[in-house]
C-alpha cells in the first residue's frame, strides 16, 4: 500500500483523512484458500462468493478537512475470514474526528478479524464496544474533549451480510431496480420518524436532521444496531456518509446503479451527484456488487473456500 502526501495509515486498510485532497488507487484479485482462523478451524463455508468493490472519499465543498473514514478489504486479511466494508464520519472538531472514524473502523476490524467462527451479533458488538472505549479513552488523553464518530459496517460471510450501525451514516440494499435503506438515522430526526411525528420524505430538509442521538465513543456505553441480511447474486450494497444520502433520494441510488458500469462508475455517479447538488459535508461511499454466489463444490466444503473479489479504492 503506497501513502501519498496528505494521508496517513493507522494500520492497514484504516485511514483518516487530512485537509489534502489525495488521490490513490488500487486493483488486485485475490484467492483465499482454506477454513482455519486462528489456527482452528471456522464455521462450514457453503458458498464462493465473487465480489467487487469500490470506494471514494472527498473533502466536499465546505468542510476545511475530512473526518470521514472508509474501510475496503485490502488483502491484509485471508479472505476466508470475512469481508469488511465501513463508513464512519467523525464529529468532535478539527482533526479530532478524523481520528475517531477511523479508530473506530480499526477496532471493529481487529475484533472480528481475531474472532473465530462464523460471525454473530455477540462479536459486531463486542468490536463496537472496543471502538467506543478507544475513542473515549483517546479523548480524555488528547485532552479534546468529546470525540465521536458515526459508524456503518457491512461484514460479508458466506452468503450473508451482518449489518452493525451507529449514527446517521446510512445503508443501502439494491436489488431487482429497487433500493432499501437498511439502517435507521439515529438522529433527533430519526425519532421523530419512527414516532410517526413527521414522514421520512421531511428528513433530508429538516433543520435538525443533523443531531445525533447516539454515536460511537461520546459516552462509556454504545448500543449498536445489528442486523443479517442473505445475499442474492446481482445485489448491491452502498455504504455512505450523511453528506451524500442528505441531497439523493433512496430511488436515486438504485437509478445510478442501473445506468452504472461497474462499482466504480456507481460511486463516482452519486459522488458527483452528490457535489453537483452543493452538499455541505463531507462524502463518502462505499458500493459492494455480489457478482455470483455459487454452492461450493462438496468435496471442497469441509476443507476450502475459494474467494475472489476486485477491490478498487480512491480517495480524492
Amino acid at each position: 500500500m503506497n501513502q501519498e502526501q496528505g494521508f496517513k495509515s493507522l494500520a492497514p486498510g484504516y485511514l483518516f483523512y487530512t485537509k489534502s485532497r489525495v488521490i490513490w488507487s488500487q486493483a488486485y484479485t485475490e484467492y483465499g484458500i482454506g477454513t482455519v482462523w486462528n489456527g482452528r478451524s471456522c464455521s462450514l463455508i457453503k458458498y464462493m462468493p465473487i465480489i467487487e468493490s469500490s470506494g471514494l472519499s472527498d473533502i466536499g465543498l465546505v468542510r476545511e478537512d475530512n473526518q470521514d473514514s472508509i474501510h475496503l478489504p485490502d488483502g491484509s486479511h485471508p479472505p476466508e475470514m470475512g469481508l469488511l466494508y465501513a463508513v464512519a464520519d467523525g464529529m468532535g472538531g478539527y482533526t479530532h474526528g478524523a481520528v475517531a472514524s477511523a479508530l473506530a473502523i480499526q477496532k471493529l476490524a481487529e475484533t472480528l478479524y481475531n474472532g473465530n467462527g462464523r460471525p454473530n451479533p455477540k462479536s459486531l458488538r463486542r468490536g463496537v464496544e472496543s471502538a467506543n472505549l478507544s475513542i473515549y479513552k483517546t479523548a480524555e488523553r488528547l485532552g479534546a474533549g468529546r470525540m465521536g464518530t458515526t459508524l456503518t459496517a457491512a461484514y460479508i460471510f458466506d452468503d450473508a451480510m451482518h449489518l452493525v450501525h451507529v449514527g446517521d451514516s446510512r445503508a443501502y440494499l439494491i436489488r431487482d431496480r429497487q433500493a432499501t435503506c437498511l439502517t435507521a438515522d439515529h438522529t433527533t430526526v430519526g425519532d421523530l420518524v419512527r414516532t410517526r411525528l413527521i414522514t421520512a420524505d421531511k428528513v433530508r430538509t429538516h433543520s435538525q436532521r443533523s443531531i445525533l442521538t447516539k454515536s460511537v465513543g461520546i459516552g462509556m456505553f454504545v448500543k449498536p444496531d445489528i442486523s443479517q441480511h442473505q445475499l442474492l447474486k446481482e445485489d448491491y450494497l452502498i455504504l455512505c456518509s450523511d453528506g451524500v444520502w442528505s441531497v439523493i433520494q433512496d430511488e436515486e441510488f438504485a437509478q445510478s446503479v442501473m445506468e452504472s458500469k461497474g462499482v466504480d462508475q456507481v460511486s463516482k455517479n452519486l459522488m458527483k451527484l452528490a457535489l453537483d447538488r452543493k452538499t455541505d459535508d463531507n462524502v463518502s461511499v462505499v458500493t459492494i456488487h455480489i457478482r455470483e454466489l455459487s454452492p461450493a463444490p462438496q468435496k471442497m466444503q469441509k476443507r476450502h473456500i475459494v474467494n475472489l473479489f476486485r477491490n478498487r479504492r480512491k480517495i480524492m
